[in-house]
C-alpha cells in the first residue's frame, strides 16, 4: 500500500512536465511526421477535404529537387569549413587565456564571450554593414592596403564564407569557455613530469594537453557540428539565401517551403530529412567519444 501511494505521488508530481513535453514536443514532432505524408498546403487550411495523403511522394520529390540538393552541399560545406575553423579559434583562444603570461585574462575572456550572448539577428545586420563592398569597414581596409573591395554578399564565391566568418566569430566563445574548464582542470603535475623528461611545449601539448582534452574536445565537436546543422538566422538576415542559392541551408528551404511558399508536407519532409541525418550524425559522433575514451582510458 506505501509502495502505491509512493508511485501515485511520484506520477502526480511528474504528470505536469510530462504533459508540458508531449503537448509541446511529442505532439508537434508527431504531427510533423503525418504532414510529410500529406500534400498540405494552404488550402488545407480550409478543411482536410483539400489534404490528401501522398506516401512518400514528398521525399521522392525531394530526392530530385535540385535546390535541395544545393541546400545540402552549401550546409555540408558550413558544417565542415565553419565548424572545423570555429573548434581551431576556439581551441586557440583557450590556450591563450590559460598561458601564465596573459594579462588581463578576465577581460580577454569576457570580450570573447560577449558575441555569445548577443542577438544573432542584431549582429548579422551589422556584420551585413560591414560587409557592405562600397561603404563597409573590410571595403575600407581593403582599399587601405590597396585591394579592390570584395561584394562579400554578392558573389557566389565569397558569400558562404563570409557568413562562416561571422558564424565563428558569434559562436567560438562558448566552446572556448567550455575549452578552458578543460585546461584549468589537468594538473600540473602532468607537465612537470613532461618537462623533467625533456619534452618540449609541442611534444607536451601532443602527449599531454591533447589527450586530457579528449572528453571536451568531443563534447565540443558534437555540440558544434549539430548547431552547424541548423544553419538558418545568419543567412536568412544576410543574404536570404543568395546569391543564386550559394547560402541556402536546409532549414532555410524547410522555412521558404513551410512558411512562405505554404508547402507544409513538403517543407515537413525537409525537416525529417534534417533529423535523419543529425540522427546519424549524433550517433558516429557519440560512438567516436565512446571508443575514445575507452582508448584514452586504456
Amino acid at each position: 500500500m506505501k509502495n502505491r501511494t509512493v508511485a501515485i505521488a511520484g506520477v502526480l508530481l511528474v504528470a505536469p512536465a510530462l504533459g508540458a513535453i508531449v503537448a509541446f514536443f511529442v505532439l508537434p514532432v508527431a504531427s510533423g511526421l503525418l504532414l510529410s505524408f500529406t500534400d498540405f498546403d494552404v488550402y488545407g487550411l480550409a478543411g482536410w477535404d483539400y489534404v490528401r495523403c501522398v506516401g512518400l511522394g514528398n521525399y521522392g520529390s525531394l530526392l530530385a529537387d535540385p535546390l535541395f540538393w544545393r541546400a545540402l552541399v552549401n550546409t555540408l560545406y558550413f558544417v565542415l569549413a565553419g565548424g572545423a575553423l570555429s573548434l581551431f579559434v576556439s581551441l586557440a583562444a583557450a590556450l591563450l587565456l590559460t598561458a601564465g603570461d596573459v594579462c588581463g585574462r578576465a577581460v580577454w575572456r569576457t570580450m570573447f564571450f560577449v558575441p555569445v550572448v548577443t542577438t544573432v539577428v542584431a549582429a548579422a545586420v551589422v556584420w551585413r554593414a560591414w560587409y557592405h563592398p562600397r561603404v563597409g569597414v573590410l571595403a575600407a581596409l581593403l582599399s587601405a592596403v590597396g585591394f579592390e573591395p570584395v561584394d562579400w554578399l554578392g558573389d557566389p564565391r565569397w558569400a558562404m564564407p563570409a557568413i562562416i566568418l561571422f558564424a565563428v566569430w558569434k559562436n567560438f566563445g562558448f566552446n572556448m569557455v567550455i575549452l578552458v574548464a578543460a585546461l584549468q582542470s589537468i594538473p600540473s603535475a602532468l607537465y612537470e613530469a613532461a618537462s623533467v623528461d625533456g619534452a618540449g611545449r609541442w611534444q607536451q601539448f601532443r602527449a599531454v594537453t591533447l589527450p586530457m582534452l579528449r572528453p571536451a574536445l568531443s563534447f565540443v565537436v558534437l555540440m558544434t557540428t549539430i548547431g552547424s546543422f541548423q544553419l538558418f538566422a545568419e543567412p536568412y538576415v544576410m543574404t536570404q539565401g543568395g546569391p543564386a542559392n550559394a547560402t541556402l541551408s536546409l532549414v532555410l528551404l524547410m522555412y521558404r517551403n513551410g512558411f512562405q511558399w505554404w508547402n507544409v508536407g513538403y517543407g515537413a519532409a525537409v525537416a525529417w530529412v534534417l533529423f535523419a541525418l543529425l540522427l546519424c550524425v549524433t550517433v558516429v559522433l557519440t560512438r567516436w567519444r565512446a571508443l575514445g575514451w575507452r582508448g584514452g582510458g586504456s
